[in-house]
């Protein structure tokens, strides 16, 4: 069922797990993703990210993941990741994305609420989900054709005023991680995290999952992020199925891509501690 987020991330900010938020840029990626949530009965969000216009169009990338979406037994958000442009994310909202989110984190703070606000106020009004950045966190070589920058760690006071000045229902921040491939772990605070989780009632969103290692990832979902953005690691594992297939056929190549993609979510899945939720309530039905 195409739902919002606003049920998944909240149900996420008071159990202490995490959603994967994986984006995609084909049919067989959304296919794999809501196959896996379906089989972990957990929801699903399908996200899009305004950089993968060159790959993927708005318009197709919405028609897939509605038809996916509407077919499946869980819910299943459909979700802008990182909109840069106002005019893009309205046009998703217009289009029938179900959330999105405006990335003004690289402007002023002041800039930054602006746009949010604009956002949330036209998207609310039609029902729409809205994330947002304070903070920045950085890109480095990765799948979304960004430039390199670096991370600036999101401050308590700000968090607090912007989550005020905007109305926004979730928030990413920046605590260590960053976008693409890493040397090495990331250093994440958890102090940092903390201190943020204490300072709002939303749900905090992590951005730059990929290659930030499973305990690291574990611990943050425990302490206070609702939902994981992941997509390097997807796309590394299917292109390693694939150069590893020999069969030279390309059906059977995009078939071993398919199901290291599906393992790789599953495996996320488990590390950001959504089984242990459905645990958890399947003994209170019980």
């Amino acid at each position: 069922m195409l739902v919002n987020t606003k049920e998944m991330l909240e149900e996420a900010n008071q159990g202490n797990f995490a959603i994967p938020s994986p984006d995609y840029c084909n049919m067989n990626m959304v296919r794999a993703y809501v196959e896996t949530a379906e089989k972990l009965g957990q929801p699903a969000i399908l996200a899009y990210s305004e950089a993968m216009q060159s790959v993927l169009s708005l318009e197709d990338a919405y028609i897939i993941g509605k038809y996916y979406a509407q077919k499946a037994s869980i819910p299943v958000a459909l979700h802008i990741d990182h909109g840069k442009s106002t005019a893009f994310v309205k046009k998703a909202v217009d289009i029938g994305f179900t959330s999105v989110m405006i990335d003004a984190s690289s402007d002023s703070f002041e800039e930054n609420v602006r746009k949010t606000r604009e956002i949330t106020e036209y998207a609310h009004y039609r029902g729409i989900t809205v994330e947002a950045e304070i903070g920045h966190v950085g890109a480095g070589v990765n799948y979304e054709e960004e430039t390199g920058d670096a991370s600036i760690y999101t401050q308590k006071d700000e968090l607090i005023r912007f989550v005020e000045l905007t109305g926004v229902d979730s928030v990413a921040v920046s605590i260590g991680t960053a976008h693409g491939f890493y040397k090495g772990v990331p250093h994440i605070s958890f102090e940092r995290l903390k201190e943020l989780k204490g300072a709002v009632d939303i749900p905090l969103v992590l951005h730059g999952g990929s290659g930030s290692g499973d305990e690291n990832l574990r611990k943050c979902a425990e302490f206070g992020i609702s939902k994981i953005n992941i997509f390097t690691d997807l796309c590394v594992a299917g292109a390693k199925a694939m150069k590893e297939d020999d069969s030279g056929n390309y059906k059977l190549m995009m078939a071993a891509a398919d199901t290291a993609i599906s393992k790789m979510l599953e495996h996320y899945y488990h590390v950001f501690n959504c089984d242990r939720e459905r645990r958890r309530n399947a003994q209170k039905v019980n």
